[in-house]
């Protein structure tokens, strides 16, 4: 969503980069780097993620700092191959988008927690939802996960990124709502259509790559 450098205080900064670091560190202890070096299929997805979200990244609209939008693509990542392995997908696109120009180093740990990290959790804590539930139709999982999940992921990172913004006096509430808030239900449309229609598109040619899909629950038929 585009931090630039002279936008948020010291101490947000702080803030940022220590649950940024937290969430690294989870992240690093979940992923099971011995199985990515052996599986080249999921080494292709995870640097071929990377490489189209980096550059997906260029493409952003918006006029006020730190207000711009672009398709973030998380939730479809996490989907793939779990949020530890999407976190450090989209931070390697975030790499992508600081060697470009398109993103500050200095703001890397607020970008990556806000672009990448939240909508990542988010994501997979409503795959997680839509597991308990123990839908039997496919249909389920493309809803839920793939079209609701991503728009709310990316209502949720623009929600803190607002909270970010409120909280440094950048902007005032009125002025969030006006030149944001009160557009975010139309970014989150196009954010559930893009990751929904590769989720389905994914189901349907190799469900394989969907590690979080688990095929078995909704060809069994229930008790």
């Amino acid at each position: 969503m585009g931090m630039t450098d002279n936008l948020l205080s010291a101490g947000q900064l702080l803030v940022t980069g220590l649950l940024f670091l937290l969430i690294l560190l989870a992240a690093a202890r979940q992923v099971d780097w011995q199985a990515l070096r052996r599986d080249n299929a999921l080494q292709h997805s995870f640097f071929g993620a990377a490489v189209v979200l980096g550059f997906l990244w260029q493409l952003r609209a918006g006029i006020s700092p730190g207000l711009s939008i672009h398709v973030f693509g998380i939730t479809v990542i996490t989907l793939m191959m779990g949020w530890a392995l999407a976190v450090f997908a989209g931070l390697l696109a975030l790499v992508i988008t600081v060697i470009t120009g398109r993103e500050p180093l200095l703001m890397f740990a607020v970008n990556g927690l806000v672009t990448v990290m939240v909508p990542a959790l988010v994501s997979y804590r409503i795959m997680l939802w839509e597991r308990r539930r123990g839908f039997r139709n496919f249909f389920a999982y493309i809803f839920f996960c793939g079209f609701f999940g991503a728009a709310i992921a990316v209502a949720t990172a623009g929600l803190v990124m607002c909270a970010l913004l409120w909280s440094a006096d950048v902007y005032s509430i009125d002025e969030l709502v006006d030149e944001y808030l009160r557009y975010l239900p139309l970014f989150m449309i196009p954010e559930g259509f893009v990751n929904g229609t590769i989720v389905t598109g994914l189901m349907v040619f190799h469900p394989e790559r969907l590690v979080t899909l688990d095929e078995r629950r909704y060809l069994t038929p229930p008790r």
